[in-house]
């Protein structure tokens, strides 16, 4: 993985970097890279309430906030950014407003490297707002000083549209401080980390060789749709 000057991690939720880019972020940290990580909001409103439920719908909010500073720890995350925006809100928010948001932390980060959702091909409406937001902030920028914008997509069938990944990271060397960040996020991932550890202890190479591999796709100039 090519050291960086600066990575800069824009996502909505509390849990969208463990999925994903838990292992890229653990690998850049390693390899000496300053990594920020912002997250817009504090996934106040998500349905999952741990498995067995132990959080309730007021105190929500603050356990995942501990989940993300548990999670950011365990990637090695020093600069981590909580933007104070409400969940499932951000498509309701002012593009121009957010996309300054973003401007910001570059301007004051000055990264070589961002990543975010793709826009158009990440589902959730704050996904879908976050990689917009990312988009109008970097296009600001002259071609020759914008930062390298990776990007994450899984909608159904977007590799139709926009072809295979890019980038494929293999995160083997960091899967401890992935399993860790995804187990930090508890609430959200205890129905999925009991399946994955049960398959894992059946010796599941697969499984294993899946979650060891993040795929980005680099932002297409050329064809940008963001409006």
């Amino acid at each position: 993985m090519e050291k960086e000057r600066h990575v800069l991690v824009v996502f909505p939720h509390p849990d969208d970097e463990a999925f994903g880019v838990s292992g890229t972020i653990a690998s850049h940290i390693k390899n000496g890279t300053p990594v920020t990580y912002a997250c817009l909001t504090l996934g106040e409103m998500g349905r999952n309430l741990g498995n067995p439920p132990f959080a309730t719908r007021e105190s929500l909010p603050k356990v995942r906030k501990a989940e993300l500073e548990a999670a950011a720890k365990a990637m090695g995350i020093t600069d981590l950014r909580m933007m104070g925006y409400r969940d499932k809100t951000l498509e309701f928010e002012n593009d121009q407003a957010l996309a300054n948001m973003v401007f910001g932390l570059i301007e004051e980060l000055n990264p070589s490297l961002v990543i975010t959702f793709y826009p158009g091909y990440s589902v959730h409406p704050d996904h879908e707002a976050t990689g917009r937001a990312v988009v109008r902030a970097v296009r600001r920028l002259p071609i020759e000083k914008r930062p390298k914008l990776h990007c994450v997509a899984f909608s159904k069938g977007h590799e139709a549209e926009i072809g295979p990944a890019d980038i494929v990271h293999d995160v083997s060397d960091v899967w401890e401080q992935k399993f860790g960040a995804l187990k930090a996020h508890i609430s959200q991932t205890a129905w999925m980390l009991a399946d994955m550890e049960k398959q894992i202890s059946d010796d599941n190479p697969d499984l294993l060789a899946h979650w060891k591999k993040e795929r980005f796709w680099t932002y297409d100039w050329d064809n940008d749709k963001v409006l």
